[in-house]
């Protein structure tokens, strides 16, 4: 196959991500999406807060956490609890919204 038929030829990513994570509904597709919204909040909060122009450690002063605890988070090795969430986007002078989907 040439690489013009390579770069020609459809790629179904429903497909690939079934095959590698399991069918929708699926324990393991379940904690794959899990995991996936994990790492995309984190990055969210890790964006956020270099475009607030605070440190992790000038955060997690303002909410009275450690560094290492924020560090964690953005990492999306620790999720937190709704109110350190709302605390966290206080302190970097943002704010929440619940609108319908």
């Amino acid at each position: 196959m040439t690489t013009k038929e390579k770069d020609n030829m459809m790629y179904d990513v429903t497909a690939e991500l079934d095959n590698i994570f399991g069918e929708p509904g699926t324990e393991s597709r379940r904690a794959a999406e899990d995991l996936a919204w994990q790492e995309y909040n984190a990055q969210i909060l890790l964006d956020a807060r270099k475009k607030a122009g605070l440190t992790q450690e000038a955060l997690a002063e303002r909410i009275g956490a450690s560094k290492g605890y924020i560090s964690r988070i953005e990492r999306g090795l620790t999720i937190p609890t709704i109110s350190t969430f709302y605390r966290i986007v206080a302190a970097m002078g943002l704010a929440v919204e619940l609108r319908p989907a």
